[in-house]
């Protein structure tokens, strides 16, 4: 793609919260944005804005054809796709005694197998450019947990390993990685886009006041999605080589107390661990 035109960049679930977001920072930016949602019309007004520079498509994730034929729209508009950011999915609460094989199964169609497909669509023209980035929603639960978001953090925990790995694969092909951990936003994650199962007496102690806090804190959030929008914007174009990008302070202060968890288990275990060799 031109740099005189600016990057091309492909945002899943584009309709509200951080997609909405990435979408008008890359434009401001003077980018060029295929948009997506599920319902396109969700979109108009950002086409309207920069018709020119703009492709609003029709995408779930969870549909192969879909995908192939949003991937060759934007390639056809275009010439091809310089940014994915796969950032469609929602929030599901619940203990895993309250979540159903179907709603964790449903939960990992687009928080994960949506996201590598999108993924795979779009690397055999990265590859062939030898450039490009992929951009990785994920959370601060895809690498520390709470009480109530095992399904969820599951997802997430998946697609943080899987992009580990596929960066370690790609980068010497010259396509990024970029794994986004937000911590609390106010985006739909707790408004429409939330899903909470039939809760158990059993776990009023652990999840409950989880799911109190998702019930009372919707619009309450602490992070500014805008502002998370122009670092993930910001950490593409400068083309910074960090992997992980924690976003809100609840998302660094969780990652460091894991992180720490794990060193302390590490440390504790390290002589049965050296003890296990023939």
């Amino acid at each position: 793609m031109s740099a005189q035109q600016g990057r091309v960049w492909f945002v899943t679930g584009s309709s509200s919260g951080f997609g909405r977001c990435i979408v008008e920072e890359a434009l401001a930016r003077g980018e060029r944005v295929v948009a997506t949602a599920r319902d396109p019309r969700t979109l108009a007004d950002l086409v309207a804005r920069a018709p020119d520079r703009v492709l609003a498509v029709r995408l779930d994730v969870t549909k192969a054809d879909e995908v192939r034929s949003a991937v060759a729209a934007a390639t056809e508009r275009f010439g091809g796709i310089d940014v994915l950011v796969n950032n469609a999915g929602y929030t599901l609460l619940g203990a895993v005694e309250e979540t159903s094989d179907e709603e964790l199964r449903a939960a990992f169609e687009p928080l994960f197998f949506g996201a590598v497909a999108m993924t795979r669509a779009v690397l055999p023209q990265m590859r062939e450019r030898r450039s490009g980035t992929i951009v990785q929603l994920t959370s601060a639960s895809g690498f520390a947990t709470y009480p109530g978001t095992s399904a969820y953090s599951a997802a997430k925990h998946a697609l943080e390993g899987l992009s580990e790995a596929l960066s370690k694969e790609v980068g010497p092909l010259g396509v990024r990685v970029l794994i986004v951990e937000p911590g609390m936003f106010r985006t739909n994650l707790l408004g429409p886009s939330y899903r909470a199962m039939p809760a158990m007496a059993a776990y009023a102690e652990t999840v409950g006041p989880m799911r109190t806090y998702a019930t009372q804190s919707d619009g309450q959030q602490p992070g500014d999605p805008a502002k998370a929008a122009r670092a993930i914007v910001e950490a593409v174009a400068s083309g910074s080589t960090t992997l992980r990008l924690p976003l809100g302070a609840d998302a660094a202060d969780a990652i460091r107390e894991k992180l720490a968890q794990v060193l302390s288990d590490v440390e504790r275990t390290e002589p049965i661990a050296r003890a296990t060799a023939f």
